[in-house]
């Protein structure tokens, strides 16, 4: 197994620098995929990665924007023929706890055929339209997968085999926008791939902590719901399968003792 970090960036301003800094502190091999900035927020990173090319750092660049997921898809393509089996995706804003990869790597090595879910921690400057938003989602990426185990359907810190992702993005024109994170994990779900969850604190920057945001409630929200209708006659055409595999996962999971058998000795 080899894995990597994989950093998608579109106009992220310094703290994409700061982002780097931290992951490569903690993993040796980090790849960014600028997707088309206008910022010259990555011109020193790829400098770097130029003039060090066994230090680890690559930098790819796209040269328009074309969305998170085409970002992360153009990532995965370079790594799977540079021989990596997994990626953990993190975002260049800043949310995402770099202290953690070490956790999460560590997780996929322990189970290399599950993807590794962050399941966000948030703190009280959490906007709460966006955590009630969330929970929306997640209900839905539930449904759709026949509760299969995605803690969160839109945390974007996770660890993914890269061989079924890139084949599952491979077959489909979507998942190339915001609405990436929720399709790659239901996707993944359908094949059978497990979902591992651990906690990861996520962190909303305000703008004079650098923070950079390119959410946009009415076309973001659009998206995804466009992406969740797909999704539920996706998971009505696989009925049968999703009914059975919940049918399984309800017998493997443990029963309570009775409380004669925990007075046993």
């Amino acid at each position: 197994m080899k894995h990597l970090v994989l950093i998608p960036s579109f106009n992220s301003g310094p703290k994409l620098a700061e982002t780097v800094r931290a992951a490569r502190a903690r993993w040796p091999v980090v790849w960014v995929v600028v997707d088309g900035s206008t910022d010259r927020s990555a011109d020193a990173l790829a400098a770097e990665a130029t003039e060090d090319a066994a230090a680890g750092l690559r930098v790819l660049v796209l040269p328009r924007n074309r969305g998170k997921g085409a970002a992360v898809l153009h990532g995965l393509r370079g790594a799977a023929a540079a021989g990596f089996t997994h990626a953990l995706t993190m975002d260049a804003d800043g949310q995402h706890p770099a202290e953690r990869i070490p956790a999460f790597m560590e997780a996929s090595r322990a189970d290399p055929e599950a993807m590794v879910l962050g399941l966000p921690k948030f703190g009280p400057e959490a906007p709460a339209i966006r955590v009630r938003g969330r929970r929306v989602s997640n209900w839905w990426a539930g449904l759709e997968t026949g509760w299969a185990g995605i803690g969160d359907s839109l945390c974007g810190f996770r660890v993914y085999p890269i061989a079924p992702l890139l084949d599952t993005m491979e077959r489909t024109r979507w998942m190339r926008r915001f609405d990436f994170d929720p399709e790659a994990a239901v996707r993944l779900s359908w094949r059978g791939v497990r979902a591992v969850n651990l906690p990861a604190p996520v962190r909303y920057l305000s703008a004079g902590e650098g923070g950079v945001s390119h959410f946009r409630y009415g076309r973001d929200n659009a998206l995804l719901t466009w992406m969740h209708t797909r999704l539920v006659l996706g998971a009505l055409a696989r009925l049968p399968f999703l009914a059975l595999r919940r049918r399984g996962l309800k017998r493997r999971a443990p029963r309570p003792a009775s409380p004669a058998a925990a007075t046993r000795p």
